[in-house]
């Protein structure tokens, strides 16, 4: 009977390819872990990243005016983040938001799931994709007039999971626990990329984030 060594059997398959390690990154309030786009206007400390105030509206496609990307790890493919989130505006606001940011490429090319007290319309409370253009709504809720249920009509911390595949562009967003999600998508258009929290026009905070997944 002839024995093969563990080396012969390598040689023999030199195309098998081990999957990569799934990687977890928790870049907490450390500001090195975190790339802002205007720095003066984000604050680092007990366990919160806080965007003090509004951003102003950049130039070029429309899009979220203010957010930071972490930069701690490496770029996901397969994503599951998890966070507390909060909104500082008061609730006077019909537009207060606070955004996550997800499959980030570059300034121009990012899904960003955005979580508002309003869903009457277009640009509040659901899944967009950036692609070198103006932000186009990607999620199963919207019917053209109304989107989902409010994610956020106070000023309480919320839980928040975010799940991203970027194989079969499944996107679902769930929060405070429910087994139902709020926001469901479908969309291929990136390959995945960096996370990140912020606000389209307004200011909140986020706390315990967590990125599980694996690198793209």
């Amino acid at each position: 009977m002839r024995r093969r060594t563990f080396t012969a059997l390598l040689a023999a398959a030199p195309t098998l390819a081990m999957a990569a390690p799934s990687v977890r990154i928790r870049p907490g309030d450390d500001p090195a872990h975190w790339a802002p786009l205007t720095p003066h206007k984000w604050a680092f400390g007990h366990g919160q990243v806080v965007m003090t105030e509004r951003g102003e509206a950049p130039e070029g496609p429309r899009r979220p005016y203010e957010y930071a990307i972490v930069r701690q790890g490496p770029d996901f493919g397969r994503l599951r983040c998890t966070a507390e989130v909060r909104i500082d505006e008061p609730v006077t606001r019909d537009d207060r938001d606070v955004v996550l940011i997800f499959g980030y490429r570059s300034p121009t090319r990012f899904y960003y799931a955005h979580l508002s007290q309003d869903n009457t319309i277009y640009p509040h409370n659901g899944l967009f994709v950036v692609v070198d253009a103006d932000r186009v709504r990607i999620d199963d809720q919207w019917d053209g007039t109304t989107g989902a249920p409010p994610a956020i009509d106070d000023t309480d911390w919320h839980h928040v999971l975010l799940d991203h595949d970027p194989a079969t562009g499944r996107i679902a967003v769930h929060l405070d626990g429910s087994p139902e999600p709020l926001l469901t998508a479908t969309d291929t258009r990136l390959p995945g990329g960096r996370a990140g929290f912020g606000s389209f026009d307004n200011h909140g905070r986020i706390r315990e984030l967590t990125l599980t997944g694996r690198p793209a």
